[in-house]
């Protein structure tokens, strides 16, 4: 079948490295220094070549068979603005990354539309956002696992991987993280993670023999989508301790991938235990391996947005 020439934004750089392993033709919108939501090809991450680099000032004369929203803004301001009016006609796909914020169980989703596909990137998102009249599904994280696990475990502390953690505040738990760090010996990875003594970016294409070297994994996050690093690590072979909130609570199985808990007082006990205890890390993290590659191998992922991209498209050309 001939690939599909997809419209889509630069939003979450680590996402979108992934769903372009599909098979089709991505077009990423860019304007000049590229700000955030418009980065094209941009930045350190190793694109494929069917990832291009369009100019906003330009995609009204590309030729496209879908387009795929992935924010607010797209959706209601950039398609108007820079699409043409047979584009805006073309196949539409939202991806929500997020779980409602300013009300957990009866915000109705913004997009109101039967001819637009709302895809939740987790089952948590499709329970708590009310999707009204708009048709969804659920397309789950994928991630490209490590040929062998990763892991070491050779630095006797923990890991956390966020962006901007300062300016996120408690949603992303920058209070969470800091009351562990009083108990237990952490880093902090991830952009701008500088302002709270952090060890800066780490490269997406080196992230995942980073982090391998330390102990464990600590999510500290309350509330959001489940973390593509948290994924990642598992892929890695590490154990994953975290807060039992959202879909963290689905993916990690208390004692046997690592530890979840609503209490942060219950946590800390056990990153401790991983600290002190080398081999019960490398057990639970191979459990945690195991549980990703059976749930969130990047071929299942691959093969959901292919199917539904061409179900899409397909739909609306009937």
């Amino acid at each position: 079948m001939v690939p599909l020439r997809i419209l889509t934004w630069h939003t979450h750089g680590a996402y979108l490295y992934y769903l372009t392993q599909t098979p089709h033709e991505f077009y990423v919108l860019s304007k000049p220094g590229r700000p955030p939501g418009y980065g094209g090809r941009g930045g350190h991450i190793q694109w494929g070549g069917n990832v291009h680099d369009l100019p906003v000032e330009e995609v009204r004369h590309q030729a496209l068979d879908c387009i795929l929203f992935q924010d607010d803004h797209q959706y209601f301001h950039d398609q108007y603005k820079y699409l043409s009016a047979a584009q805006r006609r073309l196949p539409r796909v939202y991806i929500e990354h997020d779980p409602p914020r300013d009300h957990p169980t009866d915000l109705r989703h913004p997009v109101d539309d039967p001819d637009t596909l709302l895809v939740h990137v987790t089952p948590f998102n499709q329970l708590m956002w009310d999707s009204g009249r708009t048709p969804n599904c659920v397309i789950e994280h994928g991630v490209i696992p490590p040929p062998r696990p990763l892991y070491s475990g050779a630095l006797g502390k923990g890991i956390v991987v966020i962006n901007q953690l300062a300016s996120r505040g408690r949603r992303l738990g920058a209070d969470i993280y800091r009351i562990a760090r009083q108990e237990v010996d952490l880093d902090l990875i991830g952009m701008e993670s500088e302002q709270v003594s952090g060890l800066g970016e780490v490269r997406h294409h080196d992230l995942s023999a980073f982090i391998a070297q330390y102990r464990y994994f600590f999510n500290p996050i309350r509330y959001t989508s489940l973390g593509l690093a948290v994924i990642e690590a598992m892929m890695v072979g590490m154990p994953i301790v975290g807060l039992a909130t959202t879909e963290m609570a689905t993916a990690i199985e208390h004692g046997v991938s690592g530890y979840i808990d609503t209490d942060l007082a219950k946590l800390v006990p056990r990153m401790k235990d991983l600290t002190q205890n080398r081999e019960l890390a490398r057990t639970l993290g191979l459990a945690a391996r195991q549980r990703a590659l059976e749930r969130f191998h990047i071929r299942r992922f691959v093969a959901d947005w292919d199917r539904t991209l061409k179900s899409a498209a397909g739909r609306r050309t009937a």
